[in-house]
């Protein structure tokens, strides 16, 4: 017999602000066009802060240099697909400082464009956020929440 056990998905994200405007990018999916923070799902041997530096660049065609961890998040996307498709996101979210753009780099597939937007316009948005997740990432962060990066610890055996 076959145990299966349940697996979030482990995910990381960009908050990055600049003069009171935060950088999202807008996607399609499944359910439309939709705003997101920079964000993805980790890689087999990265860390967390090596995966939000990936992301972010496929994303945004930006370096990122991640300072601090703002929170871990969980939740639940339930939703339709062709099929009911039920999933649970852990969220690892960093600040960070934007780098340069790198001249000439395609954003990552289904990425239509970077906007920046202020908190305001962020909660003005809700109804197309990709995820539950990024509000409360941007708030948390207005709020000061920074936890130090050696909070994460990544085994060698990772790698």
């Amino acid at each position: 017999m076959t145990i299966s056990r349940w697996k979030p998905n482990v995910t990381v994200a960009a908050v990055i602000e600049q003069n009171g405007k935060f950088l999202l990018i807008e996607e399609h999916t499944a359910q439309g066009l939709r705003l997101n923070t920079p964000a993805g799902h980790l890689d087999p041997g990265e860390s967390p802060i090596e995966g939000c530096v990936r992301e972010t660049l496929e994303e945004t065609a930006h370096a990122f240099t991640p300072t601090a961890l703002i929170g871990i998040y969980m939740a639940r996307s339930s939703h339709r697909t062709g099929n009911k498709e039920d999933v649970t996101y852990m969220r690892f979210a960093f600040a960070g400082e934007l780098g340069a753009r790198e001249a000439g780099r395609a954003l990552d597939e289904g990425i239509v464009r970077t906007v920046w937007m202020t908190a305001d316009e962020i909660r003005a948005s809700v109804s197309r956020h990709r995820s539950p997740l990024l509000l409360q990432c941007i708030e948390d962060y207005l709020a000061g929440k920074r936890y130090p990066l050696d909070l994460i610890h990544v085994d060698e055996s990772v790698r």
